[in-house]
């Protein structure tokens, strides 16, 4: 497997995971000719290689197909790995098209940018800058499909009416930075936290507004988000 990089200024490292070697060159050729440089490590075209080059090589971030040599949702099983692993590689899934359920699972996976190829290749090279400086990247589309998603299973998830009134300032901050895709690192430096106190905030919040997981809180935070903007809305 062989390591391409590029040594003229400073650079983000990309591990591009591809089922085939047409696909991962379009892709790696692509990022190459970008004016921001990108050092390229792979590619890797199967499950075994996509999870030892990530955590033998830390990249910045991942480029991961759906579908590898070794089946059709291979990638999402090196996602899973990858967050697993508790590797600081930021994600994104490589879709062929804008499937919910691929786009859930991505999320579940850790995924920080679900890009399809319907997109442009120049867009590629914007979306691992974005996930790379800590935000989150996903088309209208996709965001739509969440937030319909949100407002679907909202009430399953409510405890009480005025839930977020339980709320210590310190908490909603917490959730708040949760909804933004931020991990439990960054989120603890940005309140100037130890990881573990964040991780103890979490579990009370869950506790506080009968929430079984960190993607139902996340959801949650953007719902909440989207009251304050549109006071219209309903809880």
């Amino acid at each position: 497997m062989d390591v391409s990089v590029q040594s003229e200024g400073e650079s983000i490292s990309v591990l591009v995971a591809e089922a085939t070697a047409m696909n991962a060159e379009l892709v790696a050729g692509a990022l190459r000719r970008c004016r921001r440089k990108f050092r390229i490590l792979g590619p890797a075209y199967n499950y075994v290689d996509a999870v030892h080059l990530a955590k033998d090589c830390a990249p910045n971030v991942a480029v991961i197909s759906t579908q590898l040599e070794d089946g059709p949702l291979a990638g999402l099983k090196v996602l899973n790995q990858i967050r697993a692993a508790g590797l600081a590689t930021s994600t994104i899934m490589l879709t062929d098209v804008n499937e919910p359920d691929l786009l859930i699972d991505s999320i579940r996976g850790g995924a920080r940018g679900v890009f399809c190829r319907r997109g442009s290749l120049k867009s590629l090279s914007k979306c691992i800058r974005t996930v790379h400086s800590g935000q989150l990247w996903f088309s209208n589309e996709q965001t739509e499909f969440v937030f319909q998603l949100i407002m679907r299973f909202k009430p399953l998830q409510l405890k009480q009416p005025q839930q977020m009134s339980l709320l210590t300032k310190r908490e909603v901050e917490v959730v708040r930075l949760v909804a933004e895709g931020m991990r439990n690192s960054d989120i603890a430096r940005e309140l100037n936290l130890v990881e573990h106190t964040v991780r103890n905030y979490i579990f009370r919040i869950s506790e506080k507004l009968g929430l079984s997981s960190r993607v139902e809180l996340a959801l949650y935070g953007l719902s909440q988000q989207q009251l304050t903007q549109d006071p219209a809305l309903e809880v």
